[in-house]
């Protein structure tokens, strides 16, 4: 099937899940799972494929700065359906959805220097793909402290808004955000890990920027989850530290990405 088809397709479906989740957040229609979980697995199926079709070649991977965005917006996405089938995270579609298409669209119409890894090089693609997990557990976390900052503000404010009415209990959000925290601080952990052991020449390759700043990240988050044990953490200043982690993990993996590729034009 060909990569336009393949893209017009999850685009299609992406929009109606969004429309869908948008509708149920104005109280317009009743929440399906069945019908979101469907919507979502024929969406994720349709950029699975696009993906297949766009970073594998060559004997190896392509993760330029785009192309790499849009294998962990589907690993998002599939992580979501996952946590909705068994948690109430349903309102992180309204994010998820749309973040999902935007990396399809850039991917589509633009383009950057080639950065192969050889798919012979199992321990650097385990440190990938432990790193690419990470990333997108933090996503996910950051846009749940989004929900859960305005959601307290809101509450404070007695404000009996549509947010405060589809969102679940704060306790509930709370935990959920915790739970999110805790599953990316192993997977960046083991991430790490691989990466000092698998890759020659840390602190050398361009690499030297994404090692500080994603240990500077995971130091953020231990010291949250340290707070939210020691201190009880929560509400806001939860968000907040986790916003502040996601911000540096996001300088990690995007800073020297978008410098050598779409600064310099430099591939790899």
């Amino acid at each position: 099937m060909g990569t336009l088809i393949l893209a017009v397709t999850s685009l299609f479906l992406y929009s109606v899940g969004t429309a869908l989740q948008a509708l149920h957040f104005r109280g317009r229609v009743h929440s399906n799972i069945a019908i979101t979980t469907l919507i979502g697995m024929l969406a994720l199926t349709s950029h699975g494929l696009l993906i297949s079709q766009t970073i594998y070649h060559d004997g190896g991977v392509d993760l330029g700065f785009f192309k790499s965005s849009v294998l962990i917006s589907w690993l998002i996405v599939f992580l979501l359906l996952g946590l909705n089938l068994r948690k109430p995270v349903q309102s992180l579609f309204l994010g998820v959805y749309p973040l999902a298409a935007l990396t399809i669209i850039m991917t589509l119409i633009t383009h950057t220097p080639s950065r192969l890894v050889s798919d012979e090089s199992y321990g650097v693609l385990s440190h990938i793909a432990l790193s690419v997990t990470a990333y997108s557990l933090f996503s996910l976390a950051a846009i749940q402290a989004i929900l859960l900052y305005f959601q307290n503000r809101q509450l404070k404010q007695n404000y009996n808004s549509p947010l405060i009415r589809n969102l679940p209990p704060l306790q509930t959000m709370e935990s959920l955000l915790f739970e999110m925290v805790w599953a990316g601080v192993v997977m960046l952990t083991l991430a790490i890990i691989t990466g000092a052991v698998f890759i020659e020449n840390l602190f050398a390759q361009n690499l030297a920027h994404k090692t500080v700043f994603s240990i500077l990240s995971l130091l953020v988050f231990i010291a949250l989850l340290v707070g939210r044990y020691t201190k009880g953490w929560r509400g806001m200043t939860a968000s907040r530290w986790t916003l502040a982690g996601c911000a540096l993990l996001m300088v990690a993996f995007y800073g020297s990405k978008f410098a050598l590729e779409l600064v310099f034009q430099r591939g790899g």
